[in-house]
């Protein structure tokens, strides 16, 4: 399928929409389900960082690099204690490099109960927080909850509400209430957008995500990460189609296009 016309396709939502019912019916927020971990340096936030990867996922992107982590069911149950045991071995790297514990998925916020109960711990022994999400279920979280939040990756995916169905097969808006809250909050955020040939690299589509980011008073940074295609292989295990099959990765040129425009609205590229 070329590129053309897999942008003008919803992906299907059935999986997503059950994991987004399943996450409404937790009820024990002592354990949640853990796809995997690592750690980085460089990547995910600020220092050296231990990145749990939460399973289950409400969204469906064409590019998802993980569709591993969509489903809760698959990955494997831990304890808050037991996800503070291995943080705590990192605990001193992670504060000398002013690293910390980053929050991932999937979608870490349809377990939000259980992240907000893993960050207090990490904020009782002054671990550095990160949360990756992309907003749509970011009124889970009270402004209290919030407040264990140190710095939040917020992935704008598209700025254009057309475009940005066809990318995540859901709504726009909730990414962008989050963002006002969190910039009415003065919470620190590192915005994400991913340049994908034929689906967001339009140029009214990047001009919608740098008008809007451009509003919000507390980014500190603004990545444009490119297109890959390392998740390809994963697809094959989903029963969905991949509609990027045929997609190559951004050339240097419209990187370089993609980061003047954002750079052109004061927004600090990466």
């Amino acid at each position: 399928m070329s590129p053309a016309a897999a942008r003008l396709i919803v992906p299907p939502m059935g999986v997503a929409d059950a994991e987004l019912a399943l996450s409404e019916q937790l009820r024990d927020h002592t354990a949640g389900s853990v796809h995997s971990w690592d750690l980085v340096t460089g990547a995910d936030g600020p220092g050296t960082r231990m990145t749990l990867f939460l399973a289950g996922c409400g969204m469906r992107c064409q590019y998802c690099q993980n569709p591993d982590t969509w489903r809760m069911r698959d990955g494997k149950t831990h304890t808050v204690d037991e996800v503070m045991e291995r943080v705590t071995r990192y605990a001193t790297i992670m504060k000398v490099t002013g690293g910390g514990l980053t929050i991932s998925g999937g979608e870490p916020l349809l377990q939000a109960r259980f992240v907000v109960n893993v960050f207090k711990r990490c904020k009782d022994l002054n671990i550095h927080t990160a949360l990756d999400t992309s907003g749509l279920l970011g009124s889970r979280l009270t402004d209290d909850d919030l407040n264990y939040v140190d710095l939040t990756l917020l992935d704008i995916k598209s700025g254009l509400p057309e475009t940005y169905r066809r990318v995540t097969g859901r709504p726009l808006q909730p990414t962008l209430d989050f963002a006002n809250r969190l910039s009415d909050l003065g919470k620190t955020m590192w915005i994400r957008f991913v340049l994908v040939p034929g689906l967001t690299d339009d140029f009214h589509n990047v001009e919608a995500v740098a008008r809007f980011v451009e509003t919000l008073d507390s980014v500190q940074r603004f990545e444009v990460l490119p297109f890959h295609q390392l998740g390809r292989d994963k697809w094959a295990a989903t029963g969905e189609p991949y509609l990027l099959a045929d997609t190559e990765p951004p050339s240097r040129e419209l990187i370089e296009r993609v980061k003047r425009q954002f750079a052109a609205h004061g927004l600090p590229v990466m």
